[in-house]
Protein backbone atom coordinates (compact mmCIF):
# COMPACT_ATOMS: atom_id res chain seq x y z
CA UNK A 1 0.00 0.00 0.00
CA UNK A 2 1.45 3.39 -1.02
CA UNK A 3 1.85 6.24 1.44
CA UNK A 4 -0.96 8.27 -0.10
CA UNK A 5 -3.28 5.25 -0.15
CA UNK A 6 -2.48 4.48 3.48
CA UNK A 7 -3.17 8.11 4.44
CA UNK A 8 -6.54 7.94 2.68
CA UNK A 9 -7.50 4.73 4.48
CA UNK A 10 -6.51 6.16 7.88
CA UNK A 11 -8.45 9.38 7.35
CA UNK A 12 -11.57 7.63 6.07
CA UNK A 13 -11.60 5.04 8.85
CA UNK A 14 -11.03 7.64 11.56
CA UNK A 15 -13.88 9.73 10.16
CA UNK A 16 -16.19 6.76 10.75
CA UNK A 17 -15.44 6.65 14.49
CA UNK A 18 -14.92 10.36 15.17
CA UNK A 19 -18.53 10.82 16.31
CA UNK A 20 -17.85 8.22 19.04
CA UNK A 21 -14.39 9.50 19.88
CA UNK A 22 -15.13 10.00 23.60
CA UNK A 23 -16.22 6.36 23.93
CA UNK A 24 -13.23 5.27 21.89
CA UNK A 25 -10.87 7.10 24.24
CA UNK A 26 -12.50 5.50 27.29
CA UNK A 27 -12.18 2.06 25.75
CA UNK A 28 -8.56 2.73 24.76
CA UNK A 29 -7.47 3.61 28.30
CA UNK A 30 -9.47 0.73 29.77
CA UNK A 31 -7.70 -1.67 27.42
CA UNK A 32 -4.30 -0.08 28.12
CA UNK A 33 -4.68 -0.47 31.89
CA UNK A 34 -5.64 -4.15 31.47
CA UNK A 35 -2.71 -4.87 29.13
CA UNK A 36 -0.16 -2.89 31.17
CA UNK A 37 -1.56 -2.22 34.69
CA UNK A 38 1.54 -0.28 35.76
CA UNK A 39 0.70 2.47 33.23
CA UNK A 40 -2.25 3.53 35.43
CA UNK A 41 0.18 5.16 37.86
CA UNK A 42 1.46 7.41 35.05
CA UNK A 43 -1.91 9.15 34.75
CA UNK A 44 -4.02 11.34 37.07
CA UNK A 45 -6.97 10.00 39.06
CA UNK A 46 -9.36 12.02 36.88
CA UNK A 47 -8.96 10.95 33.25
CA UNK A 48 -11.30 13.39 31.45
CA UNK A 49 -8.48 15.79 30.54
CA UNK A 50 -6.23 12.96 29.43
CA UNK A 51 -8.91 11.52 27.15
CA UNK A 52 -9.43 14.92 25.55
CA UNK A 53 -5.70 15.26 24.99
CA UNK A 54 -5.52 11.82 23.37
CA UNK A 55 -8.30 12.76 20.94
CA UNK A 56 -6.58 15.99 19.94
CA UNK A 57 -3.34 14.09 19.36
CA UNK A 58 -5.13 11.50 17.21
CA UNK A 59 -6.87 14.18 15.16
CA UNK A 60 -3.60 16.03 14.64
CA UNK A 61 -1.73 12.88 13.58
CA UNK A 62 -4.53 11.95 11.17
CA UNK A 63 -4.36 15.45 9.66
CA UNK A 64 -0.59 15.24 9.25
CA UNK A 65 -0.32 11.59 8.19
CA UNK A 66 0.76 12.51 4.65
CA UNK A 67 2.99 15.41 5.77
CA UNK A 68 5.95 13.42 7.13
CA UNK A 69 8.27 16.33 7.94
CA UNK A 70 5.73 18.09 10.18
CA UNK A 71 4.57 14.81 11.69
CA UNK A 72 8.16 13.83 12.48
CA UNK A 73 8.77 17.14 14.27
CA UNK A 74 5.58 16.79 16.31
CA UNK A 75 6.19 13.15 17.28
CA UNK A 76 9.84 13.73 18.12
CA UNK A 77 8.82 16.51 20.49
CA UNK A 78 6.16 14.26 22.00
CA UNK A 79 8.69 11.47 22.52
CA UNK A 80 11.10 13.79 24.34
CA UNK A 81 8.28 15.20 26.45
CA UNK A 82 7.05 11.74 27.50
CA UNK A 83 10.35 11.02 29.23
CA UNK A 84 8.99 12.89 32.24
CA UNK A 85 6.49 10.04 32.75
CA UNK A 86 9.26 7.40 32.96
CA UNK A 87 7.73 5.65 29.96
CA UNK A 88 9.24 2.22 29.28
CA UNK A 89 9.82 0.54 25.90
CA UNK A 90 7.08 -2.03 26.53
CA UNK A 91 4.57 0.75 27.21
CA UNK A 92 4.76 1.78 23.54
CA UNK A 93 3.80 -1.75 22.50
CA UNK A 94 0.91 -1.77 24.98
CA UNK A 95 -0.37 1.57 23.65
CA UNK A 96 -0.29 0.22 20.09
CA UNK A 97 -2.23 -2.89 21.05
CA UNK A 98 -4.84 -0.83 22.93
CA UNK A 99 -5.22 1.66 20.07
CA UNK A 100 -5.71 -1.02 17.42
CA UNK A 101 -8.12 -2.85 19.70
CA UNK A 102 -10.18 0.33 20.18
CA UNK A 103 -10.27 1.10 16.47
CA UNK A 104 -11.28 -2.48 15.66
CA UNK A 105 -14.10 -2.43 18.19
CA UNK A 106 -15.61 0.85 17.03
CA UNK A 107 -15.18 0.26 13.31
CA UNK A 108 -16.82 -3.15 13.50
CA UNK A 109 -17.22 -4.65 10.01
CA UNK A 110 -15.35 -1.66 8.55
CA UNK A 111 -12.16 -2.98 10.22
CA UNK A 112 -10.92 -4.66 7.07
CA UNK A 113 -7.46 -6.18 6.49
CA UNK A 114 -6.60 -3.05 4.50
CA UNK A 115 -7.57 -0.78 7.41
CA UNK A 116 -5.69 -2.95 9.91
CA UNK A 117 -2.55 -2.84 7.77
CA UNK A 118 -2.73 0.94 7.43
CA UNK A 119 -3.19 1.57 11.17
CA UNK A 120 -0.59 -1.02 12.19
CA UNK A 121 2.00 0.49 9.87
CA UNK A 122 1.13 4.03 10.96
CA UNK A 123 1.48 3.25 14.65
CA UNK A 124 4.78 1.47 14.03
CA UNK A 125 6.14 4.67 12.44
CA UNK A 126 4.69 6.82 15.24
CA UNK A 127 6.20 4.74 18.04
CA UNK A 128 9.58 4.45 16.32
CA UNK A 129 9.82 8.22 15.92
CA UNK A 130 8.91 8.81 19.57
CA UNK A 131 11.24 6.12 20.91
CA UNK A 132 14.15 7.34 18.80
CA UNK A 133 13.71 10.96 19.91
CA UNK A 134 13.44 9.96 23.57
CA UNK A 135 16.55 7.76 23.36
CA UNK A 136 18.62 10.48 21.70
CA UNK A 137 17.64 13.27 24.12
CA UNK A 138 20.46 14.07 26.55
CA UNK A 139 18.81 16.92 28.50
CA UNK A 140 16.72 16.66 31.67
CA UNK A 141 13.32 14.95 31.49
CA UNK A 142 11.95 17.90 33.49
CA UNK A 143 13.02 21.06 35.30
CA UNK A 144 12.07 22.29 38.76
CA UNK A 145 10.83 25.88 39.00
CA UNK A 146 9.72 28.12 41.86
CA UNK A 147 6.85 30.58 41.54
CA UNK A 148 8.15 34.09 42.26
CA UNK A 149 5.07 36.09 41.21
CA UNK A 150 1.34 35.45 40.81
CA UNK A 151 -0.87 38.32 39.74
CA UNK A 152 -4.38 38.45 38.30
CA UNK A 153 -4.58 40.62 35.18
CA UNK A 154 -8.33 40.08 34.71
CA UNK A 155 -11.12 38.25 36.51
CA UNK A 156 -10.07 34.88 35.10
CA UNK A 157 -6.49 35.37 33.84
CA UNK A 158 -3.34 35.30 35.95
CA UNK A 159 0.24 36.19 35.13
CA UNK A 160 2.66 33.74 36.75
CA UNK A 161 6.44 34.04 36.82
CA UNK A 162 8.54 30.97 37.57
CA UNK A 163 12.30 30.78 38.03
CA UNK A 164 13.79 27.43 37.00
CA UNK A 165 16.75 25.64 38.53
CA UNK A 166 19.01 25.67 35.51
CA UNK A 167 18.05 27.18 32.18
CA UNK A 168 15.20 25.50 30.32
CA UNK A 169 16.09 25.96 26.62
CA UNK A 170 13.29 27.09 24.32
CA UNK A 171 12.57 29.20 21.26
CA UNK A 172 10.15 32.13 21.42
CA UNK A 173 6.67 30.78 20.66
CA UNK A 174 7.24 27.46 22.42
CA UNK A 175 5.21 25.85 25.18
CA UNK A 176 5.98 23.39 27.98
CA UNK A 177 4.02 20.87 30.01
CA UNK A 178 3.59 21.91 33.63
CA UNK A 179 2.68 20.03 36.80
CA UNK A 180 1.65 22.12 39.83
CA UNK A 181 1.54 20.91 43.47
CA UNK A 182 -2.22 21.49 43.70
CA UNK A 183 -2.87 18.96 40.89
CA UNK A 184 -0.26 16.16 40.94
CA UNK A 185 0.06 14.09 37.73
CA UNK A 186 -2.26 16.50 35.88
CA UNK A 187 0.10 18.10 33.37
CA UNK A 188 -1.07 21.19 31.48
CA UNK A 189 0.53 22.88 28.47
CA UNK A 190 1.50 26.53 28.96
CA UNK A 191 3.23 28.91 26.55
CA UNK A 192 6.01 31.23 27.62
CA UNK A 193 5.09 34.91 27.11
CA UNK A 194 8.64 36.26 26.82
CA UNK A 195 11.75 35.24 24.91
CA UNK A 196 14.47 33.30 26.82
CA UNK A 197 16.32 35.10 29.62
CA UNK A 198 19.67 34.43 31.25
CA UNK A 199 18.17 34.34 34.77
CA UNK A 200 15.84 31.37 34.14
CA UNK A 201 12.69 33.44 34.62
CA UNK A 202 9.64 32.25 32.66
CA UNK A 203 6.37 34.18 32.33
CA UNK A 204 3.04 32.44 31.74
CA UNK A 205 -0.49 33.72 31.08
CA UNK A 206 -3.13 31.32 32.41
CA UNK A 207 -6.90 31.54 31.94
CA UNK A 208 -9.20 29.65 34.31
CA UNK A 209 -10.97 27.36 31.85
CA UNK A 210 -14.45 26.09 32.70
CA UNK A 211 -13.91 22.58 34.03
CA UNK A 212 -10.14 23.05 33.86
CA UNK A 213 -8.73 21.44 36.99
CA UNK A 214 -5.20 22.70 36.50
CA UNK A 215 -5.90 26.14 35.05
CA UNK A 216 -8.37 27.02 37.81
CA UNK A 217 -5.91 25.87 40.46
CA UNK A 218 -3.16 28.01 38.93
CA UNK A 219 -5.31 31.13 38.61
CA UNK A 220 -6.99 30.89 42.03
CA UNK A 221 -4.65 28.95 44.32
CA UNK A 222 -1.04 29.45 43.19
CA UNK A 223 1.28 31.15 45.69
CA UNK A 224 4.86 32.43 45.52
CA UNK A 225 7.13 29.63 46.68
CA UNK A 226 5.12 26.88 44.98
CA UNK A 227 7.40 24.45 43.16
CA UNK A 228 6.39 23.40 39.65
CA UNK A 229 7.74 20.70 37.37
CA UNK A 230 8.21 21.70 33.74
CA UNK A 231 8.81 19.41 30.76
CA UNK A 232 11.01 20.20 27.75
CA UNK A 233 9.92 22.83 25.24
CA UNK A 234 7.55 21.91 22.42
CA UNK A 235 5.75 23.65 19.60
CA UNK A 236 5.70 24.77 16.00
CA UNK A 237 5.30 28.53 16.47
CA UNK A 238 8.53 30.35 15.68
CA UNK A 239 10.04 32.95 13.37
CA UNK A 240 13.53 32.56 11.96
CA UNK A 241 15.29 35.51 10.29
CA UNK A 242 15.86 35.03 6.56
CA UNK A 243 17.12 37.24 3.74
CA UNK A 244 13.71 37.19 2.04
CA UNK A 245 11.52 37.61 5.14
CA UNK A 246 7.81 37.57 4.28
CA UNK A 247 5.28 39.79 6.06
CA UNK A 248 3.91 38.11 9.17
CA UNK A 249 0.25 37.70 10.17
CA UNK A 250 -0.36 36.80 13.83
CA UNK A 251 -3.80 35.78 15.11
CA UNK A 252 -4.31 35.35 18.86
CA UNK A 253 -7.39 34.44 20.85
CA UNK A 254 -7.31 35.14 24.60
CA UNK A 255 -4.23 33.76 26.33
CA UNK A 256 -3.16 32.45 22.92
CA UNK A 257 -1.43 35.81 22.71
CA UNK A 258 1.29 34.60 25.14
CA UNK A 259 3.53 32.76 22.64
CA UNK A 260 3.08 35.57 20.12
CA UNK A 261 4.20 38.09 22.76
CA UNK A 262 7.36 35.99 23.19
CA UNK A 263 7.98 36.14 19.44
CA UNK A 264 7.37 39.90 19.38
CA UNK A 265 9.82 40.24 22.28
CA UNK A 266 12.39 38.44 20.14
CA UNK A 267 11.56 40.42 16.97
CA UNK A 268 12.05 43.69 18.83
CA UNK A 269 15.75 42.77 19.16
CA UNK A 270 16.29 42.22 15.44
CA UNK A 271 17.99 44.90 13.40
CA UNK A 272 15.53 44.43 10.53
CA UNK A 273 11.97 43.28 11.04
CA UNK A 274 9.29 42.00 8.68
CA UNK A 275 5.99 43.89 8.83
CA UNK A 276 3.77 42.24 11.45
CA UNK A 277 -0.02 42.54 11.74
CA UNK A 278 -1.43 41.04 14.93
CA UNK A 279 -5.14 40.43 15.49
CA UNK A 280 -5.94 39.99 19.20
CA UNK A 281 -9.45 38.71 19.89
CA UNK A 282 -11.80 37.91 22.72
CA UNK A 283 -15.51 37.59 23.36
CA UNK A 284 -15.71 40.99 25.10
CA UNK A 285 -13.33 43.94 25.61
CA UNK A 286 -12.34 42.77 29.09
CA UNK A 287 -10.88 39.61 27.59
CA UNK A 288 -8.17 41.62 25.81
CA UNK A 289 -6.05 41.85 28.94
CA UNK A 290 -2.77 42.33 27.02
CA UNK A 291 -4.02 45.06 24.68
CA UNK A 292 -2.32 47.95 26.48
CA UNK A 293 1.01 46.13 26.33
CA UNK A 294 0.57 45.40 22.63
CA UNK A 295 -0.42 48.97 21.81
CA UNK A 296 2.58 50.31 23.69
CA UNK A 297 4.84 47.99 21.70
CA UNK A 298 3.18 49.10 18.46
CA UNK A 299 3.95 52.75 19.30
CA UNK A 300 7.66 52.00 19.69
CA UNK A 301 7.84 49.49 16.80
CA UNK A 302 6.89 50.81 13.37
CA UNK A 303 6.82 47.30 11.95
CA UNK A 304 3.92 46.23 14.21
CA UNK A 305 0.19 46.82 13.65
CA UNK A 306 -2.30 45.66 16.28
CA UNK A 307 -6.02 45.15 15.63
CA UNK A 308 -8.24 44.21 18.59
CA UNK A 309 -11.31 42.11 17.82
CA UNK A 310 -14.36 41.51 20.04
CA UNK A 311 -17.47 39.45 19.44
CA UNK A 312 -19.54 41.48 21.95
CA UNK A 313 -19.08 45.15 22.76
CA UNK A 314 -17.11 47.76 20.88
CA UNK A 315 -13.49 48.69 21.49
CA UNK A 316 -11.65 51.74 20.23
CA UNK A 317 -9.86 51.07 16.96
CA UNK A 318 -11.12 47.50 16.92
CA UNK A 319 -13.22 45.19 14.75
CA UNK A 320 -16.40 43.32 15.66
CA UNK A 321 -16.98 39.61 15.06
CA UNK A 322 -14.95 36.44 15.25
CA UNK A 323 -11.24 36.47 14.58
CA UNK A 324 -11.77 34.41 11.42
CA UNK A 325 -14.20 36.98 10.08
CA UNK A 326 -12.19 40.03 11.12
CA UNK A 327 -8.95 38.75 9.62
CA UNK A 328 -10.42 37.78 6.26
CA UNK A 329 -12.43 41.01 5.97
CA UNK A 330 -9.29 43.08 6.45
CA UNK A 331 -7.69 41.86 3.25
CA UNK A 332 -5.84 39.08 1.46
CA UNK A 333 -2.99 37.34 3.26
CA UNK A 334 -1.64 34.97 0.62
CA UNK A 335 1.75 36.72 0.70
CA UNK A 336 2.17 36.30 4.47
CA UNK A 337 3.49 33.71 6.86
CA UNK A 338 0.79 33.06 9.45
CA UNK A 339 0.90 32.14 13.16
CA UNK A 340 -2.39 31.19 14.85
CA UNK A 341 -2.72 30.67 18.61
CA UNK A 342 -5.80 30.15 20.75
CA UNK A 343 -8.54 27.64 21.44
CA UNK A 344 -8.86 24.57 19.18
CA UNK A 345 -12.21 25.84 17.83
CA UNK A 346 -10.76 29.26 17.00
CA UNK A 347 -7.74 27.70 15.31
CA UNK A 348 -9.88 25.38 13.18
CA UNK A 349 -12.27 28.16 12.10
CA UNK A 350 -9.49 30.64 11.35
CA UNK A 351 -7.29 28.22 9.43
CA UNK A 352 -10.29 27.09 7.35
CA UNK A 353 -11.14 30.70 6.41
CA UNK A 354 -7.53 31.49 5.55
CA UNK A 355 -7.27 28.45 3.30
CA UNK A 356 -10.48 29.49 1.55
CA UNK A 357 -8.93 32.88 0.75
CA UNK A 358 -5.86 31.35 -0.87
CA UNK A 359 -3.32 31.16 1.95
CA UNK A 360 -1.19 28.03 1.51
CA UNK A 361 -1.37 25.51 4.35
CA UNK A 362 2.43 25.32 4.42
CA UNK A 363 2.49 29.01 5.38
CA UNK A 364 0.26 28.52 8.46
CA UNK A 365 1.70 27.43 11.80
CA UNK A 366 -0.28 26.49 14.90
CA UNK A 367 0.00 24.13 17.86
CA UNK A 368 -2.65 21.52 18.61
CA UNK A 369 -2.54 21.62 22.43
CA UNK A 370 -3.82 24.74 24.14
CA UNK A 371 -6.40 23.91 26.80
CA UNK A 372 -6.92 21.65 29.83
Amino acid sequence: MSGSESARVIRESFAQVEAKSEELAQYFYGALFVIAPDTRDLFPVTMATQRSRLLRALVYVVQMVDRPDELSTFLSQLGRDHRKFDVLERHYDAVGTALLSAMKRFLGRAWTPEVETAWTSAYRVISEMMRKAAAEEAGPAWWSGTVVEHRKVSTDVALVRVRTEGLLPYRPGAYVSVEVPQRPRLWRYLSMATSPRDDGLLTFHVRAVTGGWVSRAIVNHTNPGDVWRLGPSLGALSVVPTTDQRPLLMIAGGTGVAPLLAILDELARWKRNPPVHLFFGGRKPGDLYALDELRHLAVTSRWLTVTPVTEEGAISGGDRGTLATAVTQRGKWAGHDVLVSGSPNMIRATVARLLATGVELERIKYDPFTLD
